[in-house]
């Protein structure tokens, strides 16, 4: 069984960095040929992909947040990184990270989420 855990603080001032990781347990994130995302949901929102880093390393950002978004992993620990810079009260959200198989339209475990709130 597949486990994802994300892991950072709860409360980030505007402007910082927002760090958040996702420890995944019960497999191993460079198994051929999985996409591990990054996903959030504002309050009051739809679910927003934020990016994915795959079995290769290779990494994918959304277009509107491409600019502020990094994505790394470390294999040694099978977790992954999600950095997003210059943060403001709406990057507020619950932050979920989720394994996106080969082949299926959907995302087959998620994390159960952490909630992050932007404020001073």
């Amino acid at each position: 069984q597949v486990q994802l855990q994300e892991s950072g603080p709860g409360l980030v001032k505007p402007s910082q960095t927002l760090s958040l990781t996702c420890t995944v347990s019960g497999g191993s994130i460079t198994t051929n040929y999985y996409y591990w995302s990054w996903i959030r949901q504002p309050p009051g929102k739809g679910l927003e992909w934020m990016g994915a880093i795959d079995y290769s390393g290779s990494t994918y950002y959304s277009p509107s947040l491409k600019s502020r978004t990094s994505i790394f992993r470390d294999t040694s620990k099978n977790r992954f990184t999600l950095q997003l810079s210059s943060v403001t009260p709406e990057d507020t959200a619950v932050y979920y990270c989720a394994r996106d198989p080969p082949g299926l339209p959907v995302f087959d475990y998620w994390g159960q989420g952490t909630q992050v709130t932007v404020s001073s």
